[in-house]
């Protein structure tokens, strides 16, 4: 197996010779395989161990197992406990699910703060087919059944052409030793009960499953490769980037047939799984909005907005005044000039005599006015000023307003309010620059 995993990594994952990796280590069969394979080529790697803390002893005995493997070896060695139950609490997962996006998320971490483009991984090919059992059994798409990658960005998994039994005998045949999983055995976990109910029965009966299962496999990754190139032309006609959202042409997607299918196929990268309530959304109102765990789906006049969630950020900020520049949450330039220049949306002018001495800068509030700069003192409600500029819901909550008190003095970027205006009687004008 040796020569089999040399000549593979050598075709397939050459980098891996040729630069240090992660190599994430549980301490079970499969990972402490992996372990000694890269070891007995000589590859550069330091070891990584997460302690999930759901075994009590037992997970604190794999860790120093794992902290003793790395060192008898010579390697590097990085060692991590969570508090796996508060975050599945707190973040409403499941076990398995908090489990892998806290270990991806630390391996990530290590990555960026050692210099490491790949962590490698044990999954092999008996993962691979119990995660297209669980997928086929959630009714998911080509995409789900494709199975885990061979490699991204920043994951490689080497082992995915080797099975189980293959590990085993290696194993076995070269006298390692490694920890055993007693959750491994517990069949309240669906996968536990693909593992040792299904699999073996499959194996049984058909002996050449797992190669046939493999060469099926690569038929629906060529199949999705086809779709893939399908749905690219079709984004590339109805998605527009911006800075902060995507629109999507609702024209579009009124055009495909079948609607979920292509629903399915645009959206599901994004978190989204209810494509019928998506349908639903196409012929609502706007304002409408629907949520994935990652994304909102907005729906507008002519566009659905599409726009991840963000870590929220504070909607007030206050300045002394004089100041000569702002540079958050927008960047302006302040100061005193003599005579008005050009006027322009990104340029105010000001009396000096109306203004405080402090500056706000805020987002909106229910019940905002303004006095819209040109219209002879007319109070606007800021909402209704919103809506005639045909402004969308993702720029209502981006638009930021400067403020004396609580007054409205300048829509930034977009309309300065009468009240501040200058006048023939104006001593002492103030220009504020829109930067960005």
């Amino acid at each position: 197996m040796l020569t089999r995993f040399r000549q593979h990594i050598e075709k397939e994952f050459p980098e891996l010779l040729e630069k240090k990796f992660l190599l994430a280590c549980s301490g079970g069969m499969d990972s402490t395989v992996l372990l000694w394979l890269c070891h007995r080529l000589e590859m550069d790697f330091s070891v990584a161990h997460c302690n999930f803390g759901l075994r009590g002893e037992e997970s604190d005995e794999d860790a120093e197992w794992v902290v003793e493997l790395a060192k008898d070896i010579n390697r590097n060695i990085y060692l991590k406990s969570f508090d796996t139950i508060s975050y599945i609490n707190k973040n409403k997962v499941s076990v398995q699910v908090a489990a892998r996006e806290l270990r991806y998320a630390w391996f990530k971490k290590l990555q960026q703060e050692n210099n490491l483009k790949y962590c490698v991984t044990a999954h092999h090919a008996d993962d691979n087919l119990e995660t297209f059992l669980i997928n086929l059994s959630r009714g998911t798409g080509i995409r789900g059944l494709m199975g885990i990658p061979v490699k991204t960005e920043t994951i490689a998994r080497p082992l995915l052409v080797f099975t189980r039994e293959e590990l085993a005998d290696y194993a076995l045949e070269n006298h390692l030793k490694w920890r055993e999983d007693s959750s491994n055995r517990e069949f309240k976990y669906l996968r536990n009960q693909i593992r040792h109910g299904v699999l073996p029965r499959i194996k049984e009966t058909h002996p050449a499953f797992m190669q046939n299962f493999a060469q099926t496999q690569r038929h629906l990754q060529e199949s999705q490769a086809i779709l893939e190139n399908h749905l690219q032309e079709i984004r590339s006609e109805a998605f527009i980037e911006e800075q902060e959202v995507i629109k999507i042409r609702i024209s579009v997607l009124n055009e495909l047939s079948p609607k979920q299918a292509y629903l399915h196929g645009l959206l599901s990268p994004y978190g989204f799984k209810e494509f019928s309530d998506i349908e639903v959304l196409l012929e609502s109102i706007s304002g409408k909005v629907l949520y994935s765990r990652t994304h909102r789906l907005i729906r507008d006049r002519e566009y659905l907005l599409l726009q991840a969630f963000e870590a929220k950020r504070s909607d007030t900020f206050y300045f002394p005044f004089p100041i000569d520049a702002i540079e958050e949450p927008v960047s302006l330039r302040i100061e005193e000039v003599q005579e008005m220049g050009p006027l322009s949306e990104r340029i105010l002018y000001l009396d000096k005599e109306t203004l405080k001495d402090s500056l706000t800068i805020r987002k909106r509030k229910k019940g905002d006015y303004f006095y819209p700069y040109g219209m002879k003192g007319k109070k606007k409600l800021l909402s209704k000023y919103f809506k005639d500029e045909k402004m969308d819901l993702i720029a209502k909550e981006n638009q930021w307003l400067l403020c004396v008190e609580d007054a409205i003095a300048w829509v930034i970027g977009r309309r300065a309010d009468d009240r501040f205006r200058v006048t023939e009687k104006t001593k002492k004008i103030i220009k504020i620059s829109f930067l960005g």
